[in-house]
């Protein structure tokens, strides 16, 4: 499968002052996979090592001397390990706190030697053990599960390459008047339903592809939810594994919703479960989407993080916690993929998440406003450079959409978007509002599927808006 983090790898490698990198992130997103493509694609001799399978290395990670280190790997993997055209890689580093501390010294006495580290849970780890962290000494690179263009890769590369086309090239010409062909719209709008049955993980996505037999996928989804709770155990005497597991288990009902701590245990206060989520948050298991008030950048200096809501890791997982087969996943309407089972929300947030450009790999954010003007809530809100972005994911005419004519009303920004299972469209919006004022501006309609390359389209109709313009 081709990952568009191996870029960042590339890029890595390519550094002069290259540091030691830890990539980050939950079980199965595919780390592993990921450094052994790189270094044969690379041509590097690739001395793995994984630290759950050899915790006596503990006392050489110890020494914090790195040829102390490397004479110690050498023995187990039995070769030689040198500077030149050599990946060392460090797997399930969180094993051994103490080598993460020993990555400093790596950069600082081996600087020729390419250092790549992979862990998760590392926050479960880190919260109890005191050490130096190797601050300014190493690199992080995030990852997550597929996004969806890289399922169509591996799924369809003959549509991906026409999505991809659409994406960069077609994109602007469709507002020009050039359309999606709708056989093309149809066919990724049935890959988008597999996707959200499969997910992003890369070993579901494989076997799916592979066999087409949504119970070996299903099989597959068990076994890595077991493994996260299995995971829980370890760390027994820093937080209560089965609080841990509740939230997880009970994360499908709480996408879209506002947060409140009793939703996920009737048995603790919310101290524990607060200081629980946070730990699955750092982990990457759970992202949160925190309400901003959106009066300008960046989004996060008007965040109030008491109030958010929150996102599964992957879609696929979701849904096998939440009992949904690829079935039912085909058999809803459009209407009800969009308004039910916040489906399409955490679809849409989980490609925001892997968005550089817009957003931190830890959480998203959100729009409300509740008082004697009434309620309103606007899904997502993007920071894309200087332009803030309201995003409605909901199906209906653009009479419907009254939050996001509130938004749009008061915060005065130049175009909002809006995703469902719909050609893509511009719309020029102009709505008299409850106090008789009226409110105009340009909504980008866009497919669920083209999320990954909205960039692309704001950017356009930003150019093509008059300077200064915004709605009035």
């Amino acid at each position: 499968m081709t990952r568009d983090d191996m870029a960042a790898l590339k890029k890595w490698f390519g550094r002069t002052h290259r540091k030691p990198l830890i990539l980050r992130g939950a079980r199965q997103v595919g780390k592993t996979y990921l450094v052994r493509s790189f270094a044969q694609e690379q041509g590097l001799n690739l001395a793995e090592m994984n630290l759950e399978k050899h915790p006596e290395l503990k006392r050489a990670f110890l020494s914090k001397n790195p040829p102390t280190i490397i004479s110690e790997i050498e023995g187990v993997l039995g070769k030689k390990i040198t500077s030149e055209h050599t990946l060392l890689f460090i797997d399930e580093i969180q094993a051994i706190p103490e080598a993460i501390a020993a990555l400093r010294y790596f950069y600082e006495e081996l600087p020729d030697l390419a250092v790549l580290a992979a862990g998760s849970l590392l926050e479960f780890v880190l919260g109890s053990h005191i050490f130096s962290m190797p601050v300014g000494r190493v690199s992080y690179l995030h990852m997550g599960p597929l996004t969806f263009l890289e399922f169509l890769d591996a799924a369809d590369p003959f549509g991906a390459d026409e999505l991809r086309s659409f994406s960069y090239k077609s994109l602007r010409d469709y507002l020009h008047g050039s359309v999606i062909p709708e056989s093309i719209h149809e066919r990724l709008n049935h890959r988008m339903r597999e996707y959200l049955y499969t997910g992003g993980l890369p070993e579901a996505v494989a076997v799916y592809l592979e066999t087409k037999d949504v119970y070996q996928v299903s099989e597959i989804h068990d076994s890595i939810i077991q493994t996260y709770f299995d995971d829980f155990s370890k760390y027994a005497g820093k937080v209560d594994p089965l609080l841990l597991r509740n939230i997880l288990r009970r994360m499908p009902l709480a996408v879209g919703q506002k947060i409140l701590y009793t939703r996920f245990s009737e048995d603790h206060t919310s101290r524990p479960i607060r200081h629980a989520l946070e730990l699955l948050i750092q982990a990457r298991l759970v992202s949160k989407v925190i309400h901003s008030d959106a009066n300008g950048i960046p989004l996060g200096a008007e965040m109030d993080e008491s109030v958010f809501k929150l996102l599964n890791l992957d879609a696929g997982l979701m849904n096998r916690m939440a009992g949904l087969s690829l079935v039912d996943i085909r058999g809803l309407s459009n209407q009800r993929l969009i308004n039910e089972g916040a489906l399409a929300e955490q679809f849409i947030g989980q490609q925001l998440l892997r968005n550089h450009d817009i957003n931190s790999p830890l959480f998203l954010h959100y729009w409300q406003r509740s008082g004697k003007k009434g309620n309103a809530e606007v899904d997502y809100v993007i920071q894309l450079g200087s332009v803030i972005i309201p995003i409605e994911v909901k199906a209906g005419k653009s009479g419907t959409l009254k939050s996001l004519h509130q938004f749009m009303a008061e915060k005065h920004t130049p175009i909002a978007m809006r995703f469902d299972l719909n050609p893509p469209s511009v719309q020029q919006i102009s709505v008299s509002l409850h106090d008789k004022s009226v409110v105009n501006y340009p909504l980008l309609s866009l497919p669920l599927y083209a999320v990954e390359v909205s960039n692309t389209a704001v950017r356009k109709i930003l150019e093509e808006l008059p300077l200064g313009s915004s709605p009035r």
